[in-house]
């Protein structure tokens, strides 16, 4: 069985925006704005739903969420479907989600990252449907850097295309950009030097698999349910294996290695041919680093576990698809990472 990806973008399509999780506040509508014509001056029309409130930490009751996301993934007229943001507890939507349906519509690009893993990794495993585990569309007017792709490049690409991205090798150690100060915030602050690292030992990786993975907080409370079984994934779309890749939030170190161990032993990496770690500002401890976390619960994989990877919450992102073939080179000379919509 073949991974199913969506017709790419092409100018005229309708780009659907709604909020799983959290919704935006009216001092950050502005913000919100100037993506919204962002999108639109590549030559799509978006379409806004409803779900979009604020106020609280879900823009809508649970079922309306789930509601219009399901409109919005099934709408034939509708290629493409990004929040605003993540949030917080999105997990609420998947008994709701009637994923037969979704496996038998044509599929449409899903976009986000944070407690949209919640969502989109499912619908990966459950539907074989890829998605972009990358920037959300309040992040989506900064400029991306040399060597990335934004979620719109890679929406556009024609299935069969391999695209190389390289790291930067800068990013954004401090501070965030106030939304409500400058909504039209268009440049990083990539403020200190930083490349992928190996955690497990030494010397040059080059390794294979179809890519799997997503944000730890929110998919360690789905080990153990029928919404996050990578192994049945593998034995279907990937016998050769797969690329795994996690990112932590927020969390603290001893949570972070709580819940790897916990995924670890759930057999969320049982077919990994590599695990890839993202950068994170979340706070290490004083007896445990956010790394020494990683080798802690992952080091008895035996497999290259890559760190500092630009796929999580620390600027800038290097977008990932969920069901995408990947290759990763990491030497002392070079990174890069290679994905084919295959």
């Amino acid at each position: 069985m073949s991974v199913r990806y969506p017709r790419p973008l092409r100018p005229g399509d309708r780009v659907g925006v709604t909020s799983p999780s959290s919704g935006v506040a009216k001092e950050m509508r502005e913000r919100l704005d100037v993506a919204i014509h962002d999108v639109e001056a590549r030559g799509y029309e978006v379409v806004v739903g409803r779900c979009m409130d604020g106020s609280g930490h879900v823009s809508a009751p649970a079922a309306d969420r789930a509601s219009e996301l399901m409109l919005m993934l099934t709408d034939p007229g509708i290629r493409a479907v990004v929040p605003p943001w993540g949030g917080e507890t999105a997990i609420d939507l998947l008994p709701l989600l009637d994923w037969q349906r979704l496996r038998d519509a044509e599929p449409t690009w899903l976009v986000g990252y944070s407690d949209m893993s919640t969502i989109m990794t499912p619908l990966t495993l459950l539907t074989g449907t890829a998605t972009v585990h990358g920037t959300n569309l309040m992040d989506t007017p900064y400029r991306v850097p040399e060597g990335l792709l934004s979620w719109l490049d890679i929406a556009a690409a024609p299935q069969g295309h391999p695209f190389t991205q390289t790291p930067p090798n800068w990013y954004r150690a401090t501070g965030w950009d106030d939304y409500r100060v400058r909504p039209d915030v268009r440049e990083y602050t990539l403020d200190t030097p930083g490349r992928w690292i190996r955690l497990d030992g030494s010397g040059d990786v080059e390794v294979e698999g179809r890519l799997i993975g997503g944000c730890i907080e929110t998919l360690c409370n789905l080990t153990g349910t029928p919404y996050l079984d990578l192994s049945g994934f593998a034995r279907a779309k990937s016998p050769e294996g797969l690329l795994v890749y996690v990112e932590a939030g927020g969390d603290d170190a001893f949570a972070i290695c709580r819940n790897l161990h916990g995924m670890r032993l759930a057999g969320f990496f049982d077919r990994a041919n590599a695990v890839l770690v993202a950068r994170t500002s979340a706070p290490g401890a004083a007896s445990l680093t956010q790394h020494q976390a990683v080798l802690d619960a992952l080091g008895p994989l035996n497999v290259p576990i890559i760190a500092d990877v630009e796929c999580g919450h620390v600027p800038p992102h290097l977008p990932l698809v969920n069901g995408a073939h990947g290759r990763v080179v990491h030497t002392s000379a070079r990174s890069e990472f290679t994905q084919t919509l295959d």
